[in-house]
């Protein structure tokens, strides 16, 4: 079930609720009654345009429940079931709201899992956080994106709709009818970037990338590894794997990955 969350308001229940005023936020999350409430807790940050409904995001839901883990995945704002305009968010509005969201919806320690552009948000968060998240695990994760992806990869012609209409289209394979990109987006950009100075995360962080990925250059992974101020970063390289790394062999290293952290997590506690 999709519950209805306005994370403007700290209260929240087991059945959908919707507030007259402020935006409204969808998640999915496991019931208090079936966790282990001595375990982290995990949460899954989806990528840029994706939704809580992913592959890797019910994979990962799938394993806390098997395993007794409190686990939560929401939709950003203009994403998903959630309300507001895709057009309208930038990286100042979605660095906040995984803060609230976090603070709202979960209780104790948790490790963060981010995919794409859910880990460039899940690696702010454990900046802005340090003692609410105790661990990362990234799927090829979009550091700097507005800079290093979007504004970089721009066309000439993508420059002059910038100018002339303060937005671009912007599409993938992944998404063949594109997407806004704004000149808000890109200039609020600016101030979240991290890969231009000690990156003063000090909590574990896995992650894993394909080599063959045309959207986030594995390259970035790496970057991120050499600046990253934690002493237990551990990359994972898949010679084949495009972006989404949602096959089974690649969803099944994803949830060895998990279960190795919660193991190191629990022995150094």
């Amino acid at each position: 079930m999709v519950k209805i969350f306005d994370y403007k308001n700290t209260i929240f229940g087991d059945t959908s609720i919707a507030y007259e005023q402020g935006p409204e936020q969808a998640f999915k999350r496991a019931s208090d009654q079936a966790t282990d409430q001595t375990k982290p807790g995990l949460v899954f940050l989806c990528g840029f345009k994706s939704d809580l409904t992913g592959t890797k995001a019910q994979a990962v839901a799938d394993w806390a429940d098997t395993n007794h883990y409190a686990n939560l995945r929401f939709d950003y704002f203009g994403h998903g079931q959630s309300s507001g305009e895709f057009e309208a968010g930038t990286l100042s509005g979605w660095r906040e709201e995984v803060s609230t969201v976090l603070e709202a919806l979960t209780d104790g320690p948790q490790i963060l899992v981010g995919s794409s552009f859910g880990g460039f948000m899940a690696s702010l968060a454990a900046i802005d956080m340090p003692n609410k998240v105790v661990g990362l695990i990234l799927i090829a994760p979009a550091f700097d994106m507005t800079e290093r992806l979007m504004r970089a990869g721009m066309s000439q012609a993508q420059t002059r709709e910038l100018e002339r209409d303060g937005k671009f289209m912007h599409g993938t394979e992944y998404d063949s009818e594109g997407y806004p990109i704004t000149q808000a987006l890109l200039a609020d950009g600016l101030q979240h970037c991290i890969l231009e100075k000690p990156i003063p995360i000090h909590q574990p962080v896995h992650i894993l990338h394909g080599q063959k990925d045309d959207a986030v250059p594995w390259a970035l992974s790496l970057e991120f590894s050499k600046i990253c101020e934690s002493e237990n970063i551990q990359l994972q390289f898949f010679k084949n794997g495009d972006h989404r790394l949602s096959s089974p062999l690649q969803i099944d290293a994803l949830l060895k990955t998990i279960s190795l952290m919660v193991s190191d997590l629990a022995d150094h506690d």
